[in-house]
């Protein structure tokens, strides 16, 4: 860090496997790359490239590399595994992430129909590659939605599968899925899973900074986020660093908190709690 400052929360360090950023490429050129890594590459773990843009991205194997190089890992949205599989390609799928040198992938079915023993099936499947496969549950359809205890059920069955992490969905958009189409939190929902499953395992997809806020403030500065656009990665973790107005006083001691509601500061080590004027 640039300076000094105490009562920081401590963040969980690269390779982590909480906290974890997960960032939406959704055609960013190799220029642009190159710019946000040179600020951001210390908080960026994971990369995505949403849905399938990867199909129609030029420059691909480029823009792999730079993130590879970086240590960064990259995956191809979910939407592509599903557009293979509904054509009935999934060994050109398991070949395409050969050809791009993909250690990470995601499973899921929120535009098509799977029954979730063959989802399960093709986590296995790819999990036994030795790869990370990240499976998402919910669905893209609005109309859809699943009763908290379903989304318990299917997020455990398929960390048992083999999934590395789960993803609550919510769209590049924030508006469905994990949250109601106004991007508020089915706040419900989210507290029943995160009862029953170890929130370590989860990556909610949070691209909203209202959502991210309610996120670090229910799990903490190492919560899994997901979906967050490139421009949003240094203010995303000046909210788990305390360093925000919305998650200001999240993580000082409760003195302080005490404190800072009374409207007073601290002058120097001498002069502590001194009223203002």
């Amino acid at each position: 860090m640039n300076y000094n400052l105490s009562m920081i929360p401590e963040r969980s360090v690269k390779p982590r496997n909480s906290g974890l950023t997960m960032v939406m490429d959704k055609g960013l050129s190799v220029r642009e790359i190159e710019d946000l890594l040179t600020t951001s590459a210390d908080y960026i773990d994971i990369v995505k490239f949403g849905w399938a843009t990867s199909y129609v991205t030029p420059n691909i194997e480029d823009k792999i590399k730079i993130y590879h190089d970086a240590g960064i890992p990259v995956y191809f949205g979910g939407t592509l595994f599903e557009a293979f599989v509904v054509r009935n390609q999934f060994e050109d799928y398991m070949r395409m992430m050969d050809k791009y040198g993909l250690e990470m992938c995601e499973v899921s079915d929120g535009s098509i129909t799977l029954p979730h023993d063959v989802k399960c099936n093709y986590i296995r499947r790819l999990a036994e590659r030795g790869g990370k496969v990240l499976s998402e549950v919910g669905s893209k359809d609005e109309e859809k939605i699943f009763a908290p205890y379903k989304w318990i059920e299917l997020m455990s069955a398929e960390l048992q599968a083999g999934s590395w992490k789960v993803i609550g969905e919510a769209r590049e958009g924030g508006n469905i899925g994990l949250y109601r189409s106004s991007g508020e939190v089915r706040q419900g929902l989210v507290d029943e899973i995160i009862h029953a499953i170890n929130a370590d395992n989860i990556i909610w997809e949070a691209p909203q900074k209202s959502q991210q806020v309610y996120f670090v403030k229910l799990v903490g500065s190492n919560v899994n986020v997901g979906n967050i656009a490139p421009n949003e990665v240094i203010p995303l973790e000046t909210i788990r660093l305390g360093l925000r107005g919305d998650t200001f006083d999240t993580f000082l001691p409760e003195e302080e908190k005490k404190q800072f509601k009374l409207g007073r500061y601290y002058e120097d080590d001498r002069i502590r709690h001194k009223p203002r004027g």
